[in-house]
């Protein structure tokens, strides 16, 4: 047998996908968000912790992205999307996978500690439902994207704690807003990959199927999704505040999503999904930068 050829590229780059990189930086950008959106005069503006927050976070989101394919690495075997990664594929072992996992969580809680223990507690509150609920879940019941969407909706309010300390009406609101918008976001990927999904047994959608009751659900989530999305407008949500400019702006950007959630509704195919997840991506993400401009202007 032909001794498999092991380069420090290759190395950088099963590490990239195990830990599944693109996702673990679009949470710590949350987190990021989270933290710029916290300091204030009272708890001002520290890189050290910043930059502890950016460390411990990926290392945290990766530890479970690593444990999660642990656990589905069969499962993953059967799906075209996922075939290829690190484990189905046999370029990491599921020995050296636990190794990286326990050393990510280690060193992400160690840093996380170090931030303050309320920040560790919530990043062990995200690991533990992450991989010990959501993920043996999938297989059983739609209801797991609910529970996944706890651990999911963490790092936006990781940031707030990180930055303060402290856990309240703020960080409850961050919460809340990604914890709607889990939803349509989610059930649109289990829409498009639905095929894929069933070779391995997956239940994503709510009613498991692609139908009127699926699509009606993404649009009422997305209308849920909108209303917490504009909540600090109203002065209810402590040192979170929203001017109106911000609101509008916001509220524009939910129209937008929730036009691709109505168009799912009249065309139920893959092709509409998978831009309405594509809307949705974005829509957290400007969301997220709008809440900082508005914050600072």
């Amino acid at each position: 047998m032909e001794a498999k050829n092991i380069t420090l590229k290759s190395v950088f780059l099963d590490f990239k996908e195990i830990t599944k990189a693109g996702l673990a930086i679009s949470v710590v950008f949350s987190s990021v968000v989270g933290y710029l959106l916290g300091f204030s005069e009272k708890y001002p503006f520290n890189f050290v912790t910043l930059l502890m927050l950016v460390i411990g976070g990926y290392c945290m989101v990766g530890a479970s992205n690593i444990f999660n394919q642990i656990i589905e690495r069969d499962l993953d075997a059967k799906m075209d999307r996922t075939k290829n990664r690190p484990l189905p594929s046999g370029r990491i072992s599921v020995n050296n996978a636990l190794v990286l996992g326990f050393v990510l969580t280690f060193v992400g809680l160690l840093v996380l500690y170090f931030i303050n223990p309320k920040t560790a507690m919530f990043g062990a509150i995200s690991i533990f439902m992450y991989v010990s609920l959501y993920t043996p879940l999938k297989t059983l019941t739609p209801l797991s994207v609910f529970v996944g969407a706890f651990p999911g909706a963490i790092p936006f309010m990781l940031g707030w704690v990180a930055a303060t300390g402290g856990f309240g009406i703020e960080a409850g609101t961050l919460f809340l807003i990604q914890f709607f918008w889990q939803f349509p976001h989610f059930w649109a990927i289990g829409w498009f990959l639905y095929d894929d999904y069933e070779k391995a047994g997956f239940f994503m959608l709510p009613t498991g199927k692609r139908d009127n009751k699926t699509a009606v659900q993404i649009i009422l989530y997305t209308f849920w999704l909108i209303i917490a999305s504009v909540l600090p407008v109203l002065g209810f949500t402590g040192k979170l505040e929203l001017s109106i400019i911000g609101a509008v702006a916001v509220v524009l950007l939910g129209i937008w999503m929730l036009y691709w959630a109505f168009k799912l509704y009249r065309e139920k195919d893959a092709a509409t999904a998978k831009k309405l997840m594509l809307v949705s991506v974005t829509y957290i993400t400007l969301l997220q930068i709008i809440y900082v401009i508005d914050k600072f202007i």
